[in-house]
């Protein structure tokens, strides 16, 4: 890296001006030593980001404050809009220019965008059909369309809240990277009722008592929240509920937050709901191997209830036997004395709900013990590059169950169009599932507020969602009921066979039912 030129120094000419010039360097240092400490960690956080914060941040703060994506931020600083104009992608039209964003959180000057009045369209769309950023849903009338909590004559004001900071540094900024990409392919064609959207973030930190201090400033500032993601999602699922906020979340993990009455995912689950597809396909491949099974999980959070019914629904939707169910610690870092237990018990099967971080702690554990159960499976938190960059060869033959198709599909438009869209706001980044379901939450906003129009406001934005009982993400993923918040039926098995990813279930998706385990209902 070519450094800068260091500026002469300059005597300071009085005391208070020296005290300014001592606590600018203090702050450039202290801002500085957190970017590189970010980095060493490993985190996914961009120091760029983190540089330009003086006192709000793109991705949170300690308290929990957020800027904005697409508008003009806290301060007045314009965040990042250079991909305002650019094509839209796989199945989308090129951009007009336009800016991105408009009006920010504290007032500032917005984006062209024309006023509110008369019957105008929703939207000024730059493409067509499904995979246009209007998603090709018929606008409705602005007529009566009005100002109000987060909305402006410019700007439509959204909230993202993820754990970005805690025990796993930037576990789901995906799900903000996401939001965001949607936000600027959006703005670069479209606008509802002559606004353009805004994004905040805030970041939950891993942390019940977080997430509910961020959704009561989403609350506050916000019409409604997309895209969130937090392992402790339970924490604001009250708030969100009584102060009536549109919730279209990534996922809900935790049965509070699958309660809540204006809560809605994209990927739509309950914690007491099991699909028997993936457990029952491996079953029929290994009918032995289920006989004798181990499942292990993160002992934190929603992990505890969720492994603990995925357990009991492969035993009895799958004819699974589990002879070893087990939580581990978020700070363990000695994995072998669970893989003992494994080997004394027999197994032969192992499923693991966690970090892709702690998989690679575990099937480190297992090579080094030289256990080797007939099948390793796992939720779709290893379907990241990351996962494969730590694993290296103990990858090899790992499954996964997802309800969402693979990045590898070149000829599903929805899912090229969300890495392409990912890679023009943050180059680099890395997709994961939580990324594709928040896109998917994002564009469920845009296409239900623009069929409402003049009609929009928090509760006929909460009806049509719940009135939404098959919503694919424009074929991103299988079909969810959001008025119910079922879990869905469908699965696909993949394994990472020969360096890639591949499907290894027949058909599109499978679809063979779910089991009500009675846990976390």
């Amino acid at each position: 890296m070519r450094l800068a030129r260091p500026a002469p120094a300059v005597r300071p000419r009085s005391a208070r001006a020296a005290r300014t010039v001592r606590v600018r360097a203090a702050r450039v240092a202290a801002v500085s030593l957190l970017a590189l400490s970010l980095a060493a960690c490993g985190s996914q956080l961009d120091p760029g980001t983190v540089s330009r914060a003086n006192g709000t941040s793109l991705v949170g703060g300690a308290e929990g404050q957020g800027g904005a994506v697409g508008g003009v931020a806290d301060g007045g600083a314009v965040a990042d809009p250079s991909a305002a104009g650019a094509d839209a992608g796989a199945g989308g039209a090129a951009g007009d220019g336009a800016a991105a964003g408009g009006g920010g959180a504290s007032g500032g000057s917005g984006a062209a965008g024309g006023s509110a009045g008369g019957a105008a369209p929703a939207s000024s769309s730059g493409g067509k059909g499904a995979t246009s950023a209007t998603g090709g849903v018929k606008a409705g009338s602005c007529a009566g369309f009005a100002n109000q909590k987060g909305i402006t004559d410019k700007t439509i004001t959204l909230a993202n809240v993820a754990d970005i900071s805690g025990p796993v540094p930037g576990i789901f900024e995906a799900t903000q990277q996401a939001a965001r990409a949607y936000v600027e392919y959006f703005n670069a064609t479209s606008s509802i009722c002559g606004r353009k959207l805004q994004l905040t973030t805030l970041d939950s930190r891993a942390d019940a008592g977080a997430d509910q201090q961020a959704y009561v400033k989403a609350c506050d500032s916000a019409f409604a929240a997309v895209g969130s993601m937090s392992a402790f999602d339970s924490g604001g699922a009250a708030t969100a509920n009584n102060c009536g906020l549109p919730d279209l979340r990534a996922v809900s993990v935790n049965p509070e937050r699958q309660a809540c009455k204006t809560c809605f995912a994209a990927y739509a689950i309950r914690t007491n709901l099991i699909p028997t597809s993936a457990s029952g396909f491996l079953a029929k491949k290994f009918p032995q191997a289920v006989k004798n099974a181990a499942v292990l999980y993160i002992n934190a959070g929603a992990a505890v209830a969720n492994a603990r019914s995925q357990a009991a629904g492969y035993e009895k939707g799958a004819g699974w036997k589990v002879t070893y169910l087990q939580g581990i610690d978020v700070a363990e870092f000695n994995f072998a004395p669970y893989v003992q237990q494994m080997k004394a018990k027999g197994v032969r099967a192992v499923a693991y709900q966690g970090p892709y971080q702690n998989s690679v702690k575990l099937q480190q554990a297992m090579q080094q013990q030289g256990f080797k159960p007939d099948f390793f499976l796992q939720d779709p938190t290893i379907y990241d590059q990351r996962y494969l960059q730590q694993a290296g060869s103990l990858a090899e033959g790992s499954y996964i169950y997802a309800a969402n198709d693979l990045f590898e599909n070149k000829n599903n438009k929805e899912i090229q169009l969300y890495l392409s869209y990912l890679q023009q706001v943050k180059p680099g980044a890395i997709p994961n599932y939580y990324g594709l379901y928040a896109w998917s939450a994002t564009r469920l906003f845009v296409e239900k507020a623009l069929a409402l129009g003049g009609k929009l406001n928090r509760a006929s934005l909460v009806q049509a969602v719940r009135g939404t009982s098959k919503w694919t993400g424009n074929g991103a993923h299988t079909a969810m009921n959001l008025g119910t918040s079922n879990t869905p039926s469908c699965l696909k098995v993949a394994q990472y066979k020969g360096g890639r990813w591949q499907q290894v279930s027949p058909g599109d998706y499978m679809c063979t039912g779910v089991v009500d385990t009675g846990i976390g209902r």
